[in-house]
C-alpha cells in the first residue's frame, strides 16, 4: 500500500511538471522591437558620466504581452530596457494605445527595466544632465522613436493572438544585496548582508495550446547597476541578459522582464561586463526551475485598475535656504537651487506632493500584480507580502511614471541617498513627508479590495 502511494505521489508530480490543461478562455499576442540607439547618446543612470555612450554591448529591447479573457478588453503589459518612463512619456504611449484600440488607461502597464546602460529618456531625471543644442534634440529625437516604436509593437501583439494557457510560480535568486551601509558620517553605498532584502523571482508561464512556452513574464527586486559610471557601452544589463537567455532556452517564447521593489538593492559582485551575464544566468536559472516544476493554474476573469495617489512631500526649502545652496561645492546641488529659484521668480508654486500611480491587475482569484511608479524599496513589497497574504501577491516598481525614489519610514528615519540626495536628481523640491508609506499602503489595499 505504501509503496502504491508514492507511485501516485510521483504521478502527480509528473502532472504538475509538464503542461497544464486549458485553464480558461485566454488568448494572448506578443511582440518585439528593437530600441537600441542608432548612434551615440548621452546614458542615464550615473551623474559622473561626461560624454555620449562608445558602442554597444547587447541590443536594447522593447516587448509586449497582450492578454485578453473572452471578449473584454485586453491587458497590454510593455516591458523595455530603458532607465524608466518618465509620466509624459509614459502617458503619451498609453493615449495612442487608447485612441488606437479602445483600450481602457488601466489595461496598459509599462514597465522599465531601470537599465543604467542605457539612453536618458525625456525628462527623466532632469536634474542629473544639462544637456543643451544638438545634445538635447539627440535625446528627444530617441524618446520620439521609442515611443513610435512601443506603439507599433503594441498593435502588433493585439492585431494577432490566439489561445493559450497560464501559471504562475514563484523561484529564488541571491545576487541582489541590500546597498545601504552606515558609516560615521551617514549612510552610504556598498553591501550590507544584514540589510532587507527580496529575492523572490515570480514568474508566469504562457503556454500555447500544445503546451509549448510562448511567453515567460518574471521579475526580480534588484538594480540593473553591475556596471558602473565609467562603462560607456549600451545595453540591458543583467536583466536583458536573463531574457536573452531565457530566449535561447526556449526557441519561439518571449521574455518580459518586470522589475520588482529593489529600490535599495544593488547586484553584488558588480563593476566588470562579465557580471552582468552572470547575473543573468542566475536568474534565468530561477526562472527555468520554475517553468519545469509545480506551478499554480491561473484561471479567471482578469480585472484591472489604475489610479495615482499624492504622496506628501515634507516643508520646502525657503528662499533662503536655495539661495544658499548656489554657493555649494556640488554642481548638481546648485542646478537643483536654481531650477527652483526660476520658479519662485515666475510665481509658482513649489510642489508639495506627487501623484503616483499605483495599478492592480488581478488574475480571476489566482494572481495578484501591484504596479507601482517611482523607485520603491524593499520594505513595501516585504509589508504587503505579509498583510495582503491570500492574494498572491506580485509585487512590481519602476512602472508607468520613475519619478524618483519612494522610500519606507525606515527609510526617512535612517537618511541617505534613497531618503535625499536621490530628489536633487529627480528634481523634487525636498524628501517625502513622513507619512508617505502609510499613504500609499492605504492606496494600494483600497484598490487590491476592489
Amino acid at each position: 500500500m505504501l509503496r502504491r502511494s508514492w507511485w501516485w505521489i510521483l504521478g502527480v508530480l509528473f502532472l504538475w511538471a509538464g503542461p497544464l490543461q486549458a485553464q480558461g478562455a485566454y488568448r494572448a499576442g506578443l511582440a518585439s522591437t528593437d530600441i537600441t540607439p542608432e548612434g551615440p547618446i548621452w546614458m542615464a543612470g550615473y551623474g559622473n558620466r561626461n560624454k555620449p555612450s562608445q558602442g554597444v554591448d547587447a541590443p536594447l529591447r522593447a516587448k509586449v504581452f497582450a492578454l485578453q479573457y473572452e471578449e473584454e478588453k485586453p491587458l497590454v503589459l510593455i516591458t523595455a530596457d530603458i532607465i524608466g518612463f518618465s509620466r509624459e512619456v509614459a502617458e503619451d504611449i498609453a493615449g495612442q494605445l487608447q485612441k488606437k484600440f479602445t483600450l481602457p488607461r488601466e489595461n496598459i502597464l509599462l514597465s522599465a527595466s531601470h537599465t543604467h546602460t542605457g539612453p536618458v529618456i525625456g525628462h527623466n531625471l532632469t536634474g542629473m544632465f544639462d544637456l543643451k543644442g544638438a545634445e538635447a534634440e539627440a535625446i528627444q529625437k530617441y524618446t520620439r522613436l521609442l515611443v513610435g516604436r512601443i506603439v507599433t509593437a503594441a498593435g502588433a501583439a493585439l492585431a494577432k493572438t490566439e489561445p493559450v494557457k497560464l501559471s504562475v510560480g514563484r523561484g529564488k535568486a541571491t545576487f541582489a544585496v541590500n546597498r545601504r551601509v552606515f558609516r560615521a558620517a551617514g549612510v552610504g553605498f556598498g553591501v550590507n548582508p544584514d540589510g532587507p532584502v527580496d529575492w523572490e523571482v515570480p514568474v508566469l508561464r504562457v503556454d500555447d495550446a500544445q503546451g509549448k512556452v510562448k511567453a515567460i513574464v518574471f521579475g526580480y527586486a534588484c538594480h540593473c547597476t553591475t556596471l558602473g559610471g565609467d562603462h560607456y557601452n549600451l545595453g540591458g544589463d543583467w536583466a536583458g541578459y536573463a531574457q536573452e537567455y531565457l530566449e535561447r532556452a526556449h526557441p519561439g517564447a518571449l521574455a518580459l522582464f518586470v522589475t520588482g521593489c529593489g529600490g535599495d538593492a544593488n547586484p553584488e559582485p558588480r563593476g566588470k561586463l562579465a557580471y552582468a551575464p552572470q547575473h543573468g544566468l542566475e536568474i534565468a536559472g530561477a526562472v527555468s526551475r520554475v517553468l519545469s516544476g509545480p506551478r499554480q493554474p491561473v484561471a479567471g476573469k482578469l480585472r484591472a485598475v489604475f489610479e495615482r495617489v499624492d504622496l506628501p512631500l515634507a516643508k520646502p526649502p525657503t528662499r533662503a535656504e536655495f539661495e544658499k545652496r548656489l554657493k555649494d561645492k556640488n554642481v548638481f546641488i546648485q542646478r537643483h537651487a536654481r531650477r527652483h529659484l526660476d520658479m519662485l521668480d515666475r510665481g509658482e508654486k513649489l510642489m508639495t506632493s506627487y501623484p503616483c500611480p499605483v495599478q492592480v491587475w488581478h488574475f480571476g482569484q489566482d494572481l495578484t500584480l501591484v504596479a507601482l511608479g517611482g523607485e520603491v524599496v524593499v520594505d513595501y513589497a516585504l509589508r504587503l507580502k505579509r498583510e495582503l497574504s491570500g492574494t498572491n501577491l506580485w509585487m512590481a516598481a519602476y512602472a508607468n511614471d520613475v519619478f524618483a525614489y519612494v522610500p519606507s519610514t525606515r527609510i526617512l528615519i535612517e537618511g541617505g541617498y534613497e531618503a535625499d540626495f536621490n530628489l536633487i536628481y529627480y528634481g523634487l523640491p525636498c524628501r517625502f513627508s513622513n507619512d508617505v508609506e502609510e499613504v500609499l499602503v492605504k492606496k494600494i489595499r483600497t484598490l487590491v479590495k476592489r
